[in-house]
């Protein structure tokens, strides 16, 4: 009986030709080849079509990326104060002036070719690892487009007001334009365009107007710009292209008025890359990284109300931030900031009331409004046309003792008791890994209270107290604080920090947002359209006119809280703070209200702040020279200058004029009168459209013409009272009036600060 389960002689298992039919499998792999014979062409013909048809799609936007037509169509924006009173027309130095080819050096076109695609001449506009980078960042993980785009990838970007719309399809669609761009334009041509379209940072838009913002102000340089064949960027330096070329990735961290060390780090790196790529010499490698960066800049005048040029550059680069150089510049966009135009004038007033004498110390003051964490007010130095750089926001000084609130609101989150007893006397302490060194301090004046608590301590700055304190608790763990609740500059976590002896200086911005922190109940206080890393508003709206002259909302400011003290460590810490003010360091910054802050000195008087708040506002006041570390031994009178002088008598001067302001618009209001008065000499001589409409709706933050809802600190018993001299509160005579110094890079170092005041008041 046979097997029904046998093979047939001659077949093999799975073979059903049985009868003479061809195997279903085979029929199968048949047309599978047959299917990919026809469609594998069929698919190559649809996608050389597709991309065919994008590239004749996009042909028609050539014309538009000429640099010079866009120019001469384009309106410029408008900023405002927070009350709607127009500011200035923002306008890029120099209006961006179009340079040709042949007026941009061979070392610009090296420079930033090196940086930022070596391939530049001879990759086809695309680069097919960034596009592969961009399609995984968007599509595979759900974020922005990211990197790796050509020059002139970057250009079409630019050139299209693409900055924002990072999508794979715009990426795409800018690979495209960019092949096709390098088939019809010449690669000179392109780069060209290119360096004429970017943004430098500090208003400069356009390689010529960088040249000129960043190296006009040199000996050499003197008169560039002012002919066909003297323009700036014709006669850079192989060291300033690289400064220059440096910049393009970010103008913001890159700035090296605002960041010279990492602008520096990054302007090695371009000279690195030119020499590696054969574009300059040894020697001009090593010259180059010796070579100085700006240090001042040449900026056109600012059109705007006299004092309020620091906080619109400032605001600048803000908005530019956030929208894009081509769209702040030239989008038509009506810009609501956080700036109130008589808070300024009394900000400018209070200091001048201090210091009128030239050849005299400067003052920097930030006013930051407590319930939205906007800023009311900026003064960054004596005169923005003489010296642009903006103290306020961008001089990194020592802050002295006013460090200290740092500490305590280290030591109160872990649980300190603020009647914790330290010794006051001439401390010595070793320092970690120092090999022996010895960290020695010592009170201002060398008085000592014997032992104090650290509510005393902190009364009359105790050096010795907080000294011991800060390395009880962990320099790194205060460093760390310090940042969380608003410093943004690196903050040292060496023993001398903890007099405010640090690496890298703080600014009075910087300053007033943390301290803002304590006004807040422990919050800091950010906003979406606030500075990088969570920093200072400076924008309260932005809207566009559109093509029938309406204006349509683009952004309001969101208030952003972070929470980064409880509650009772806030309230316990703005109680003792108040100690100074009442009874210590900065009794002269008594107005008659509630106030609670710290004064802050460095060795020789080289540094002076009081920073401080109310329950409106809190203010940061820093006073010194503005070229450096330089001694103010003898300014107050024939006395030092401390902080609870100049700084303390001008946060209390502010104060005052202030609280009239609003105190006047309260009456007003209640009038029925509705409009500010004039400002007088604060016009801005430029025909800005009527302010009516400008903001329609309501604002999502308004200037607060109440008090901030935030309530009152509980009352304490304030600490007892060490013996000390009667205050005095001598009239400043100024020394007689020398030349004002040769403005230089204000001092981002310094030497280690040896505290506050002493313990006499």
């Amino acid at each position: 009986m046979s097997d029904p389960s046998a093979t047939p002689t001659g077949q093999t298992p799975g073979d059903s030709t049985l009868g003479g039919g061809r195997p279903p499998r085979a029929r199968v792999r048949l047309k599978k080849r047959r299917i990919l014979a026809v469609g594998l062409p069929l698919i190559a013909l649809a996608g050389i079509s597709l991309v065919f048809g994008m590239m004749m799609a996009v042909a028609a936007d050539l014309p538009s990326l000429e640099q010079l037509p866009q120019v001469a169509s384009r309106k410029n924006s408008i900023l405002y104060d927070v009350r709607k009173r127009p500011l200035t027309t923002l306008t890029s130095n120099d209006g961006r002036v179009i340079v040709s080819t042949r007026q941009i050096s061979p070392n610009i076109k090296n420079a930033v070719i090196g940086i930022e695609d070596e391939r530049f001449y001879s990759n086809a506009g695309v680069d097919l690892r960034g596009i592969g980078r961009a399609f995984y960042q968007d599509v595979v993980k759900g974020g922005a487009v990211q990197g790796g785009s050509t020059i002139t990838q970057q250009f079409v970007k630019y050139a299209r007001k693409a900055q924002n719309d990072r999508t794979i399809f715009e990426k795409a669609r800018e690979a495209a334009l960019a092949f096709h761009l390098t088939r019809k334009w010449s690669k000179d041509k392109i780069l060209t365009e290119y360096l004429n379209s970017i943004y430098f940072g500090n208003g400069a838009y356009g390689i010529e107007a960088a040249a000129r913002t960043y190296f006009g102000s040199l000996p050499e340089n003197q008169g560039c710009g002012t002919g066909e064949e003297r323009r700036c960027a014709s006669i850079v330096t192989p060291s300033e292209a690289a400064m220059l070329a440096a910049i393009i990735a970010s103008p913001s961290a890159f700035d090296p008025i605002a960041h010279p060390q990492a602008a520096t780090r990054r302007r090695n790196i371009v000279l690195r890359k030119m020499f590696d790529q054969g574009k300059i010499t040894s020697d001009e490698y090593r010259t180059g990284l010796l070579d100085p960066i700006p240090t001042q800049l040449t900026l056109p005048r600012l059109d705007t109300p006299d004092g309020s040029e620091y906080f619109v550059s400032w605001v600048r680069q803000s908005l530019v931030d956030h929208v894009g150089a081509q769209r702040a510049f030239e989008g038509n966009l009506r810009v609501r900031t956080t700036l109130d135009l008589d808070l300024q004038r009394a900000a400018e007033q209070a200091i001048q009331s201090q210091l009128s004498w030239e050849g005299g110390p400067t003052s920097a003051m930030v006013v930051i409004d407590n319930a939205s964490g906007e800023v009311r007010a900026m003064v960054g130095g004596r005169d923005y046309n003489q010296q642009p750089f903006n103290l306020a926001t961008q001089g990194q000084r020592q802050p002295g003792s006013a460090m200290k609130p740092f500490i305590l609101a280290r030591a109160l989150s872990d649980g300190i008791s603020p009647g914790t007893v330290f010794p006051s006397r001439k401390r010595e302490f070793k320092v970690p890994g120092g090999g022996g060194e010895v960290f020695v301090v010592n009170n201002f004046d060398k008085k000592y209270l014997g032992s104090a608590s650290i509510a005393d301590a902190l009364t009359y700055s105790d050096n010795s107290v907080f000294a011991a304190l800060g390395i009880q608790v962990g320099t790194k763990r205060v460093a760390n604080m310090a940042q969380r609740m608003g410093i943004r500059t690196p903050v040292s976590s060496n023993p001398a920090m903890t007099l405010g002896g640090l690496k890298e200086g703080v600014t009075p911005l910087d300053m007033a947002h943390a301290y803002e922190t304590f006004a807040s109940g422990g919050l800091r206080v950010s906003g979406s359209l606030g500075a990088a890393d969570d920093g200072p508003v400076g924008i309260d709206s932005i809207k566009r006119v559109n093509g029938d002259q309406k204006l349509v909302p683009l952004e309001s400011n969101r208030k952003k809280l972070t929470r980064v003290l409880s509650p009772a460590v806030a309230a316990s810490a703005t109680n003792l703070l108040q100690g100074p003010v009442n009874f210590g360091s900065a009794k002269r910054a008594q107005w008659g209200g509630f106030a609670a802050g710290k004064t802050g000195t460095t060795e020789n008087s080289g540094d002076a702040w009081f920073v401080g708040f109310t329950h409106r506002w809190t203010v940061a006041v820093w006073v010194g020279y503005p070229e450096g570390l330089r001694p103010m031994l003898t300014e107050f009178g024939g006395d030092a200058v401390t902080g609870g002088t100049f700084p303390a008598l001008i946060w209390r001067e502010f104060i005052l004029r202030g609280e009239q302001i609003l105190n006047e618009r309260r009456i007003r209001e209640a009038a029925g009168k509705t409009s500010d008065p004039p400002l007088g000499d604060t016009s801005t001589g430029t025909a800005a459209p009527s302010t009516d409409g400008v903001a329609t709706t309501p604002s999502a933050t308004t200037p607060a013409d109440t008090p901030s809802a935030t309530p009152a600190p509980d009352k304490q018993t304030p600490a007892p009272k060490a013996p000390s001299a009667p205050s005095k509160t001598p009239t400043p005579t100024p020394p007689t009036p020398t030349p004002t110094p040769t403005p230089q890079t204000p001092s981002g170092g310094g030497t280690p600060a040896t505290g506050g005041a002493s313990p006499t008041g």
